[in-house]
């Protein structure tokens, strides 16, 4: 049986050599960026690489800090861009489409991942898929809006969910303060139009389909690692 853990901390620990000395880098949320994040620190410490990373949750802030990478926000960064993201993904299909959210971090993800010059996905080969829509795609919604979101989504042929969380009474909350949706499709034949039709329902803050935007995505396979740009 394939040990997803171990493929996933290879392509972390490759991904990191991707980044450049003085480079502003967006530090995506998961179980892959985690260790992508550690190996960062590591570059930092023993190379004194001079980089400011842009955290897309409290988990990569946190670990982050540990690690001794400097840190900022979009609000702080000014006119300053984001060089480079580097995030996860839940499900890849062969255009770069992706569904996120997960870790119920998408909102800022996307937010960063959009913000940056080039946007770069590490996933174990798990994630690969013909079409998206096996794993749900979670919205974050205003709490308020939970049963008019809900409604509309069936009415689009959606089976949505609150998730509920762990070792807490309720729902999840997001950082943000919200609830999270995740809503299973029967089939996702453009991620696209879906993206924009999801986020047309009022009370949908954000959702956790990510089309064309990924400028490239690096997969951890047992044999090796494997490379694909956008077109």
């Amino acid at each position: 049986m394939v040990n997803m853990d171990v493929l996933k901390e290879k392509v972390g620990k490759k991904a990191v050599d991707i980044v450049k000395d003085g480079q502003i880098v967006g530090l995506g949320t998961g179980s892959t960026t985690h260790y992508f994040i550690k190996y960062l620190g590591e570059r930092v410490k023993n190379e004194e690489l001079d980089i400011v990373g842009v955290p897309t949750s409290y988990q990569s802030l946190i670990l982050a800090r540990e690690v001794g990478i400097n840190i900022s926000t979009l609000t702080t960064l000014g006119d300053n861009e984001i060089d480079i993201a580097i995030d996860g993904a839940d499900e890849v299909n062969s255009n770069l489409d992706l569904i996120k959210g997960g870790g119920a971090a998408h909102t800022l993800e996307k937010l960063v991942d959009s913000s940056a010059k080039e946007f770069v996905v590490i996933v174990d080969e798990s994630k690969m898929v013909d079409q998206l829509g096996k794993f749900p795609v979670p919205l974050e919604i205003i709490p308020d809006a939970l049963q008019l979101v809900k409604n509309r989504l069936i009415d689009m042929g959606g089976k949505p969910e609150l998730r509920m969380g762990i070792q807490k009474d309720g729902p999840v909350v997001t950082d943000n303060g919200n609830f999270i949706l995740d809503t299973k499709f029967n089939e996702i034949l453009n991620p696209a139009d879906l993206e924009k039709e999801l986020n047309t329902i009022p009370g949908v803050v954000e959702n956790g389909v990510f089309a064309g935007l990924a400028d490239k995505v690096i997969v951890g396979k047992m044999s090796d690692i494997e490379e694909f740009d956008r077109d």
